[in-house]
Protein backbone atom coordinates (compact mmCIF):
# COMPACT_ATOMS: atom_id res chain seq x y z
CA UNK A 1 0.00 0.00 0.00
CA UNK A 2 1.40 3.38 -1.06
CA UNK A 3 0.65 6.78 0.46
CA UNK A 4 0.64 10.10 -1.38
CA UNK A 5 4.12 10.87 -0.04
CA UNK A 6 5.44 7.77 -1.89
CA UNK A 7 4.38 9.09 -5.32
CA UNK A 8 7.20 9.69 -7.78
CA UNK A 9 7.90 9.46 -11.51
CA UNK A 10 7.92 5.86 -12.77
CA UNK A 11 5.92 4.43 -9.83
CA UNK A 12 3.28 1.90 -10.86
CA UNK A 13 0.00 2.09 -8.93
CA UNK A 14 -3.47 0.58 -9.25
CA UNK A 15 -6.56 2.83 -9.37
CA UNK A 16 -10.08 1.42 -9.90
CA UNK A 17 -8.62 -1.97 -10.85
CA UNK A 18 -6.37 -0.59 -13.62
CA UNK A 19 -2.55 -0.28 -13.63
CA UNK A 20 -1.09 3.22 -14.07
CA UNK A 21 2.43 4.56 -14.28
CA UNK A 22 3.26 8.09 -13.12
CA UNK A 23 4.71 9.96 -16.10
CA UNK A 24 5.11 13.39 -14.45
CA UNK A 25 5.01 14.38 -10.81
CA UNK A 26 4.88 17.70 -8.96
CA UNK A 27 4.56 18.42 -5.23
CA UNK A 28 2.58 21.58 -4.40
CA UNK A 29 2.32 23.12 -0.92
CA UNK A 30 -0.22 25.94 -0.91
CA UNK A 31 -0.07 28.60 1.80
CA UNK A 32 -3.00 27.09 3.65
CA UNK A 33 -4.43 23.59 3.63
CA UNK A 34 -3.09 20.18 2.69
CA UNK A 35 -0.20 19.41 0.39
CA UNK A 36 -1.15 18.42 -3.15
CA UNK A 37 0.47 15.93 -5.49
CA UNK A 38 -0.11 16.75 -9.17
CA UNK A 39 0.49 13.74 -11.37
CA UNK A 40 0.22 12.83 -15.02
CA UNK A 41 -0.86 9.20 -15.13
CA UNK A 42 -0.65 6.76 -18.04
CA UNK A 43 -2.93 3.72 -18.19
CA UNK A 44 -0.61 0.75 -18.82
CA UNK A 45 -3.32 -1.22 -20.64
CA UNK A 46 -4.91 1.41 -22.91
CA UNK A 47 -2.07 3.97 -23.06
CA UNK A 48 -4.43 6.85 -22.22
CA UNK A 49 -2.81 9.73 -20.27
CA UNK A 50 -4.52 12.22 -17.98
CA UNK A 51 -3.76 14.64 -15.13
CA UNK A 52 -4.93 13.98 -11.58
CA UNK A 53 -4.32 15.74 -8.28
CA UNK A 54 -4.10 13.78 -5.04
CA UNK A 55 -4.29 15.02 -1.44
CA UNK A 56 -1.68 14.05 1.14
CA UNK A 57 -4.04 11.65 2.95
CA UNK A 58 -4.82 9.35 -0.03
CA UNK A 59 -3.60 5.75 -0.28
CA UNK A 60 -2.97 3.57 -3.34
CA UNK A 61 -2.55 -0.11 -4.06
CA UNK A 62 0.56 -1.37 -5.75
CA UNK A 63 -0.13 -2.49 -9.33
CA UNK A 64 -0.23 -6.30 -9.56
CA UNK A 65 2.48 -6.54 -12.23
CA UNK A 66 4.75 -9.42 -13.11
CA UNK A 67 7.61 -9.67 -15.60
CA UNK A 68 8.50 -12.86 -17.44
CA UNK A 69 11.45 -13.54 -19.71
CA UNK A 70 10.11 -14.39 -23.15
CA UNK A 71 11.52 -14.93 -26.62
CA UNK A 72 10.08 -13.16 -29.68
CA UNK A 73 9.09 -15.76 -32.28
CA UNK A 74 7.20 -14.13 -35.17
CA UNK A 75 4.72 -11.48 -36.29
CA UNK A 76 1.28 -12.38 -37.59
CA UNK A 77 -0.45 -9.31 -38.98
CA UNK A 78 -0.65 -6.77 -36.12
CA UNK A 79 0.09 -9.39 -33.45
CA UNK A 80 3.49 -10.44 -32.15
CA UNK A 81 4.07 -13.92 -30.72
CA UNK A 82 6.30 -14.40 -27.66
CA UNK A 83 7.25 -17.69 -25.98
CA UNK A 84 7.99 -18.12 -22.29
CA UNK A 85 11.54 -19.49 -22.16
CA UNK A 86 10.85 -21.77 -19.18
CA UNK A 87 7.26 -23.02 -19.72
CA UNK A 88 7.11 -22.70 -23.55
CA UNK A 89 3.68 -21.01 -23.27
CA UNK A 90 2.98 -18.56 -26.10
CA UNK A 91 1.41 -15.10 -25.69
CA UNK A 92 0.46 -12.48 -28.27
CA UNK A 93 0.97 -8.73 -27.93
CA UNK A 94 -0.61 -6.12 -30.20
CA UNK A 95 1.33 -3.51 -32.16
CA UNK A 96 0.27 -0.85 -29.62
CA UNK A 97 1.53 -2.96 -26.70
CA UNK A 98 4.90 -3.51 -28.41
CA UNK A 99 5.21 0.23 -29.14
CA UNK A 100 8.56 1.62 -30.29
CA UNK A 101 10.27 -1.67 -29.44
CA UNK A 102 9.11 -2.88 -32.87
CA UNK A 103 12.06 -0.96 -34.38
CA UNK A 104 14.58 -3.26 -32.68
CA UNK A 105 12.65 -6.53 -32.48
CA UNK A 106 14.02 -9.44 -34.47
CA UNK A 107 13.23 -13.14 -34.23
CA UNK A 108 14.70 -14.98 -31.21
CA UNK A 109 15.24 -11.76 -29.24
CA UNK A 110 14.84 -12.44 -25.51
CA UNK A 111 12.99 -9.66 -23.68
CA UNK A 112 10.82 -9.11 -20.61
CA UNK A 113 7.05 -9.14 -21.11
CA UNK A 114 4.99 -7.26 -18.52
CA UNK A 115 1.82 -8.96 -17.26
CA UNK A 116 -1.11 -7.46 -15.35
CA UNK A 117 -3.34 -10.05 -13.69
CA UNK A 118 -2.06 -12.75 -16.04
CA UNK A 119 -2.54 -10.78 -19.28
CA UNK A 120 0.40 -9.38 -21.30
CA UNK A 121 0.32 -5.58 -21.51
CA UNK A 122 3.78 -4.54 -22.71
CA UNK A 123 7.43 -5.42 -23.06
CA UNK A 124 10.90 -4.11 -22.37
CA UNK A 125 13.90 -4.93 -24.51
CA UNK A 126 17.46 -5.34 -23.26
CA UNK A 127 19.25 -1.96 -23.05
CA UNK A 128 21.57 -2.92 -25.93
CA UNK A 129 20.80 -5.08 -28.94
CA UNK A 130 22.97 -6.13 -31.90
CA UNK A 131 21.50 -5.75 -35.39
CA UNK A 132 22.81 -6.08 -38.95
CA UNK A 133 23.05 -3.09 -41.32
CA UNK A 134 21.04 -4.00 -44.44
CA UNK A 135 21.56 -0.77 -46.37
CA UNK A 136 24.12 2.01 -46.05
CA UNK A 137 25.62 4.36 -48.60
CA UNK A 138 29.33 3.77 -49.25
CA UNK A 139 31.74 6.22 -47.70
CA UNK A 140 33.96 8.24 -50.01
CA UNK A 141 37.29 8.97 -48.33
CA UNK A 142 37.75 12.70 -47.82
CA UNK A 143 34.01 13.39 -48.03
CA UNK A 144 33.56 15.69 -45.07
CA UNK A 145 30.71 17.75 -46.52
CA UNK A 146 28.19 15.05 -45.61
CA UNK A 147 29.00 15.39 -41.90
CA UNK A 148 30.15 12.83 -39.41
CA UNK A 149 27.19 10.43 -39.73
CA UNK A 150 25.14 8.80 -42.47
CA UNK A 151 21.76 7.05 -42.51
CA UNK A 152 21.73 3.25 -42.35
CA UNK A 153 18.81 0.83 -42.52
CA UNK A 154 18.82 -1.99 -39.96
CA UNK A 155 17.57 -5.53 -40.64
CA UNK A 156 14.33 -4.57 -38.87
CA UNK A 157 13.74 -1.70 -41.34
CA UNK A 158 14.52 1.04 -38.80
CA UNK A 159 16.83 3.86 -40.01
CA UNK A 160 19.55 5.19 -37.69
CA UNK A 161 22.53 7.52 -38.02
CA UNK A 162 25.92 5.75 -38.01
CA UNK A 163 29.54 6.89 -38.46
CA UNK A 164 30.71 6.95 -42.10
CA UNK A 165 33.04 3.93 -41.70
CA UNK A 166 30.14 1.54 -40.94
CA UNK A 167 29.23 -0.53 -44.01
CA UNK A 168 26.43 -2.82 -45.19
CA UNK A 169 26.43 -6.30 -43.67
CA UNK A 170 28.18 -5.23 -40.45
CA UNK A 171 26.70 -5.83 -36.99
CA UNK A 172 26.16 -2.75 -34.84
CA UNK A 173 25.11 -2.33 -31.21
CA UNK A 174 22.05 -0.11 -30.66
CA UNK A 175 20.89 1.48 -27.39
CA UNK A 176 17.17 0.57 -27.33
CA UNK A 177 16.37 3.38 -24.86
CA UNK A 178 17.55 6.13 -27.22
CA UNK A 179 17.50 4.33 -30.57
CA UNK A 180 21.07 5.40 -31.29
CA UNK A 181 24.21 3.69 -32.59
CA UNK A 182 26.69 2.68 -29.87
CA UNK A 183 29.47 0.71 -31.60
CA UNK A 184 30.38 -1.84 -34.26
CA UNK A 185 30.29 -5.46 -33.17
CA UNK A 186 33.14 -7.69 -34.28
CA UNK A 187 32.18 -11.23 -34.97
Amino acid sequence: MYESSDLRKGLKIQIDGEPYVIVQFEFVKPGKGQSLYKCKLKNMVTGVQFDRTFRSSEKFNEANLEEQEMEYLYAEGDKFCFMNTSTYDQEFLTKDQVGDSINFLKENTVCNVLFFEGKPIGLSLPNFIDLRIDKADPWVKGDTAAGDTKPATLETGYVIQVPPFVEEGEQVRIDTRTGQYVERVKG
